[in-house]
């Protein structure tokens, strides 16, 4: 039986390229497999989103620019390799995508067009038409469905809502859940979401505010109760506030969550009976952090930063959490989308 396999892919929004690496779980390292140019409008974009199948065929990544569009690659399990196999058009300018559990629908997030879509996936993993547009409060930033695949959550950054939807995963329909939503803190900006292993737990980070917000979660009927609210910003903040990307390591034991403003990840830890967090420090990381992700294993994080060229590699310390900078790897200009894949 061969071993495991562990690819990392980077979306770089000024050159319009992913950098791919091998991934050693051992270690940490990241060995360069290449730079895949996305076909496309040749202008640069502001950022570069992606997403991966639940079956791990196929990356999605969008082009920020017109036409509105997402591009499949299909990945090879045993190089890591991309290989390009078409693009379908997106409702809008989209900021952020995902797909259903079954990998039959794409979801997707415009923060410029203020909606929401759902688009079918073929087959041949090529996105189709936009088969629903649901218009939102303003600069809607995220969309995730549950574990169960019978509810989404979507987070409106100007409109300070954190939205409740039901979800039909047999014809990939959104329609409002009772209550539609939940309201989080004026002008605090939800933006990008978590949820907890078990499913009972979503951890909200706000832009503005740099706050996580803890939700218990109704698995029986996809709704959100507040439980806590914890600042995460670093005592010594940039001229702008500027939070980005939250992320939870595997066994749920740490969150961490990264603010462009001062370059920095925020760490905290999870209470194991409660699910409530607590800030334990940050680190500085790449200049203008956008995008991070956590390996399988839990053991290490890459971020990157969209004024650097690098994405930094970390050490998660299994018992505080704290990160420790491993190395640094060139990617492209702009970086600021991280996606890992492991095969078995």
């Amino acid at each position: 039986m061969s071993a495991p396999s562990t690819f990392l892919y980077v979306g770089n929004g000024e050159t319009r390229d992913v950098s791919a690496f091998r991934l050693d779980e051992g270690n940490g390292n990241l060995t360069p497999i290449g730079t895949i140019e996305v076909p496309g409008p040749t202008k640069p974009c502001f950022s570069f989103p992606l997403a991966v199948s639940p079956d791990k065929r196929i990356l999605f990544v969008v082009l920020r620019n017109e036409p509105w569009s997402v591009r499949s690659f299909a990945i090879d399990p045993a190089s890591g390799g991309l290989t390009y196999l078409g693009h379908g058009p997106l409702a809008d300018n989209t900021c952020y995508i995902s797909t259903d559990k079954t990998g039959r629908f794409l979801l997707s997030a415009s923060y410029q067009g203020n909606k929401l879509a759902v688009n079918p996936i073929g087959p041949d993993g090529i996105v189709q038409a936009p088969q629903q547009i649901i218009d939102t409060e303003p600069k809607s930033h995220s969309i995730l469905v549950d574990a169960a695949n019978r509810y989404a959550l979507s987070a409106s950054l100007g409109g300070d809502i954190f939205y409740q939807w039901r979800f039909d995963q047999q014809t990939g329909r959104l329609t409002p859940n009772d209550p539609p939503f939940v309201s989080v803190k004026k002008h605090s900006g939800p933006r990008h979401f978590v949820f907890h292993p078990n499913g009972r737990m979503v951890y909200l980070l706000t832009e503005h505010a740099v706050t996580i917000c803890v939700y218990d979660y109704d698995v029986d009927k996809g709704t959100l109760t507040e439980k806590q609210v914890v600042d995460a910003l670093t005592p010594t903040p940039g001229e702008k506030i500027w939070a980005t990307d939250i992320h939870l390591t595997p066994d749920a034991k740490f969150l961490y969550a990264a603010e462009r403003g001062s370059s920095t990840l925020a760490m905290l830890k999870v209470d194991p009976k409660d699910g409530t967090v607590s800030l334990t420090g940050h680190i500085v990381t790449e200049k203008q952090p956008r995008g991070f992700a956590i390996d399988p294993s839990g053991r290490f994080l890459y971020c990157t930063g969209q004024l650097s060229t690098r994405m930094s590699s970390y050490a998660i310390d299994a018992e505080t959490g704290q990160l420790t900078k491993l190395d640094d790897y060139p990617v492209g200009k702009n970086p600021n989308w991280v996606e890992i894949v492991k095969f078995p």
